[in-house]
């Protein structure tokens, strides 16, 4: 068994154009799709047209339920950028996507953690910002009752595979369309992952195990960051050419 896991796509359309071409290249058919699909000042509805064409499992990122939950007039920017967009049958689909989902009994999907799509599963933060891999502890502790040997997650957009004490891999693929963000709660902070390129994540049955592969795709960011610029998102612009926010 092979599967592909994308994730945090935001309305990236070329980039996912890029990731699904490299999948089907490497003849994998198995796709899954942890959330947060169209936010962003980029190609929201194009990218759920993708998306819905495909008819990938996915479930419900934090910022499809703001899109579906919040008044435009209490979104944040890139909410709202996607808001406008998007037609009713874009909606109607955002609204048939769960919160989590076990994949071939093997997976178990959730956008964050099993309880929160807000919450970052692999990563803490110091209380001046500073992001850091969390405590094993922590970790364990989100895991708690999920019984399926591959946990998947997204959220923070930072690739990371992490094995749990009993075996079961906790992996977060990246993110497939943006590779920088700022955020005020808990405490601001930034993310930024280093480089423009679209990011998943290919796991695969290897004897009695998992292994895993990350996936990192050029394709046209530069058209992209152009666009986030052309819509007055400066920070958008920056992480899209060079996967950092700058400043």
């Amino acid at each position: 068994m092979k599967v592909a896991i994308i994730s945090d796509i935001h309305g990236n359309d070329l980039a996912l154009e890029a990731v699904l071409a490299d999948i089907d290249a490497l003849g994998i058919t198995d796709i899954v799709n942890l959330g947060d699909h169209v936010s962003g000042p980029l190609n929201a509805a194009r990218t759920a047209d993708i998306l819905m064409a495909r008819d990938i499992p996915s479930i419900s990122g934090n910022h499809d339920r703001y899109l579906l939950t919040l008044d435009p007039a209490d979104m944040g920017l890139s909410d709202r950028a996607a808001h406008a967009e998007l037609r009713p049958r874009h909606f109607d689909w955002l609204a048939t996507l769960p919160a989590t989902l076990v994949y071939r009994d093997a997976f178990f999907l959730c956008h964050g953690t099993p309880a929160s799509d807000e919450t970052y599963w692999l990563e803490a933060l110091t209380a001046d910002g500073v992001v850091h891999l969390a405590a094993r502890s922590a970790i364990e502790a989100f895991a708690a009752g999920i019984k399926q040997p591959v946990i998947l997650c997204g959220h923070t957009h930072v690739p990371r595979a992490i094995r749990l004490s009993g075996g079961r891999l906790v992996v977060n693929p990246g993110s497939v369309g943006c590779p920088g963000y700022d955020d005020d709660r808990p405490v601001p902070h930034k993310v930024e992952v280093g480089s423009p390129d679209a990011r998943y994540a290919i796991i695969e049955r290897a004897a009695d195990d998992w292994s895993v592969t990350f996936r990192t795709i050029p394709y046209d960011h530069e058209a992209m960051s152009r666009l986030a610029a052309q819509r007055k998102r400066p920070e958008w612009a920056a992480a899209l050419q060079s996967g950092f926010l700058g400043g």
